[in-house]
């Protein structure tokens, strides 16, 4: 095992370090076209020529990619990532070194063959290569459904056609970014000339489609996603969307106005760069890094207000200043009343606006957070029904999560000196400890965003927290849904409480008939086994006796009369015994006299000679005494009835330990086999009766060498010892 775990040890380093240095070749990539680029400085003249967008997605691509396959190497979005990075690394070296070679210093070799690249090597990665594949494995490396398996395969088709069938093998002429250099393809077949411009050439623009599919792929899994799924969905999503509305306005504009600036080469560059190059990858690996991810949701929401806000303020001046102004007939010239008309317009409108449009990003972002008494509402409904705690506390910790967007929300209830969690949603993201209270006001212990008061009738019943995320504060609608709630918690947590207590009631009720019940059964039991250890014992001796005497009137007669005589008094005795259990009391001389001499009285009734030694015993309590005392008898009975001895030993021992004391029952009779022997009556309610008071007991006893009963119980606790 550990040769296996030093193997997979090694393999997992070294996919790491393959990782890095693929992130490394890129970045090396990156370089290579900055250096081309300020070499080729003297023949550009746009943007265009030095297409940023390789540069910058060979870099972050990279970056990303190393971040995402050194740490979860089972993910191919990580592998995905330093591919295109290499791939676009490649096209921009390529496509500045023909510049380079046919453009700035025509005399270097390989101007066409570097050309050739650009041209074909970057198929590999868009339309449908590269970045359709990842779109559709973000965040965890699954396709979104069984349903999306076949395009898979078809992306790759049409990516083979685009990059090598129309790209690496057609005839076409080859062309930089900015189409300078114009070459011709040194690997050009002619033939694929007249298929790229028939049904081939479609896949061009079907290449695109797969892309925008696949970019639905990510919007698709967030409409299912839930927890923390969701929350790496959200950034994915938010830059697909923002991307795809500023292209779609870049599209509109440049239809709108051709010459605008929205029509620009620099435009679409800064799109590409911004979008495809930086957020794009940055958000995957924030979602599959899945670092910070909860932060997205006050981006999304700032990002939504503040663009519409921008676009309001934009429409409102265009719509005045040039639309009005062309009615009016200004000639496009700029107009102070009319900018001071859209300016007044726009200072009155701004504030309405934002919290309009607030209000709208707030439902997008949180849904049901938007309208928190919406929620509320429902909540009023529905406690109505039920004031069981574990129903109603969870579901006002889920509205008061849910309404103020917290990271957490909890119900406190009092409880004698201490502040206790009694829900928390989402389970286990809250407090999970009690607080200590002091003067009846909330413990300053209390971490939380805000922490609020439930009472009832001036009663301190509660309180409810929310946790807000790192640098969040309530807003005055989330503060007065808090105060509101705390409010309706109220009764809430007074019926919780009073239901608390009738349960507790019951419980102690049902409690103390349970205790009722085992006292009449034990008492019951105990009279039982007084019976029969005690009283039963006498009349076994008597009939005994009774049998003996009846032996001896006809050969002793003096004798006889004897024995009669001595039976008197034991019949005198058995019944006194059976009066004091009818009493419910000790056996008199247990109690007048102690265990030793009580033993004794009894092992004068005996039939059998008895001999009782006792070393270090005195009184003790009345349970330990009435233990001892009945084992003992029990024991002897068991000898006159089944052992067949000739003499028993009784031993009380308290030398060895003055908190404990031991009892021993010896007999030198037949014995018995204690592992195939059933215990009777006797040895239970021996062992019943040591085991109440945390003694044990034990039976020694083989065929032919007698029973040996002992027993060991603490009648005090130790006195330490003095140092």
């Amino acid at each position: 095992m550990a040769g296996t775990q030093g193997w997979c040890d090694v393999s997992v380093r070294g996919i790491s370090r393959l990782a890095w240095a693929l992130a490394t070749g890129g970045v090396a990539l990156t370089a290579g076209i900055t250096a081309l680029v300020i070499t080729n400085r003297g023949s550009i003249h746009s943007l265009a020529a030095i297409n940023p967008t390789e540069v910058v997605m060979s870099l972050t691509f990279g970056v990303v990619g190393g971040l995402i396959a050194s740490r979860q190497q089972r993910n191919p979005v990580g592998w995905l990532f330093l591919f295109m990075a290499l791939v676009m690394g490649l096209g921009g070296v390529g496509a500045q070194y023909a510049r380079l070679a046919a453009i700035t210093d025509p005399g270097l070799p390989g101007a066409s063959w570097a050309l050739w690249i650009y041209f074909w090597i970057e198929g590999l990665v868009y339309p449908a290569g590269a970045a359709t594949l990842t779109l559709l494995l973000i965040p965890d490396g699954h396709l979104p459904s069984r349903r999306w398996r076949p395009v898979v395969p078809l992306a790759v088709i049409a990516t083979v056609f685009i990059a090598v069938v129309l790209g690496a093998l057609g005839s076409s002429p080859l062309q930089g970014p900015d189409n300078r250099p114009q070459l011709p393809n040194p690997a050009g077949i002619p033939v694929l000339e007249s298929l790229s411009q028939g049904p081939f050439g479609v896949l061009w623009f079907g290449g695109y489609a797969f892309l925008v599919l696949a970019a639905v792929a990510p919007l698709v899994r967030l409409r299912h996603a839930r927890g923390e799924e969701r929350a790496q969905l959200k950034w994915i999503a938010f830059v697909i969307v923002v991307t795809a509305a500023i292209t779609a306005v870049d599209v509109v504009g440049s239809l709108v106005a051709p010459q605008s600036v929205l029509n620009s080469p620099e435009a679409l560059v800064l799109i590409n760069v911004v979008g495809f190059g930086i957020a794009l990858p940055v958000a995957i690996g924030v979602a599959v890094l899945k670092h910070r991810l909860y932060d997205i949701d006050v981006f999304i929401s700032r990002t939504l207000v503040y663009g519409s806000l921008a676009v309001f303020i934009t429409a409102v001046y265009v719509g005045i200043a040039v639309g009005i102004g062309t009615l009016v007939g200004s000639g496009g010239k700029p107009n102070l009343a009319l900018s001071i008309l859209a300016t007044a317009i726009v200072a009155v409108g701004f504030q309405p606006v934002r919290e309009r449009v607030q209000k709208v990003a707030n439902r997008l972002v949180y849904g049901n957070r938007a309208t928190p008494y919406e929620v509320l509402s429902e909540f009023s409904g529905r406690v109505a029904e039920t004031y069981a705690a574990d129903e109603v506390l969870p579901r006002m910790a889920r509205v008061l999560q849910e309404g103020t967007g917290a990271e957490s929300a909890t119900v406190w209830l009092r409880g004698s000196a201490e502040l206790r969690p009694a829900a928390t949603y989402p389970a286990g993201m809250g407090a999970s400890q009690s607080l200590p209270m002091s003067n009846g006001t909330l413990p300053a212990t209390l971490e939380a965003t805000q922490a609020v008061e439930v009472r009832h009738q001036g009663e301190l019943l509660g309180a409810l927290s929310v946790n807000k995320r790192r640098g969040e504060t309530l807003t005055p609608i989330e503060e007065k849904l808090v105060d509101d709630l705390a409010h309706q918690a109220g009764l809430v947590l007074k019926n919780v409480g009073l239901s608390a207590d009738l349960q507790a009631r019951l419980d102690d009720l049902r409690a103390s008939r349970q205790r009722l019940v085992s006292a009449q059964d034990m008492e019951r039991r105990r009279l039982e086994r007084n019976l029969h250890d005690g009283a039963q014992q006498h009349l076994v001796a008597l009939k005994v006796k009774l049998g003996l005497a009846e032996i001896l009137l006809s050969r002793d007669p003096a004798k006889a009369a004897a024995t009669l005589e001595q039976l008197k008094g034991d019949a005198d005795e058995a019944l006194e015994t059976l009066r004091d259990l009818a009493r419910g009391i000790y056996p008199p001389l247990l109690a007048d006299k102690g265990l030793v001499v009580a033993l004794e009285s009894q092992a004068r009734k005996a039939t059998v000679p008895v001999r009782v030694e006792a070393e270090g015993v005195e009184r003790y309590t009345q349970d330990v005494e009435a233990t001892v005392y009945f084992c003992v008898l029990e024991a002897l009975q068991n000898v006159q009835k089944y052992a067949g001895a000739s003499q028993v030993v009784v031993r009380l021992d308290a030398r060895a330990d003055p908190a404990t004391l031991t009892f021993e029952v010896e007999d030198d009779g037949t014995g018995f086999d204690t592992a195939t022997t059933r215990t009777g009556a006797g040895l239970t309610n021996m062992n019943d009766r040591v085991d109440a008071l945390g003694g044990t007991v034990h039976v020694i006893s083989h065929p032919g060498a007698g029973t040996r009963v002992s027993g060991e119980l603490r009648v005090r606790e130790p006195v330490p010892a003095t140092p």
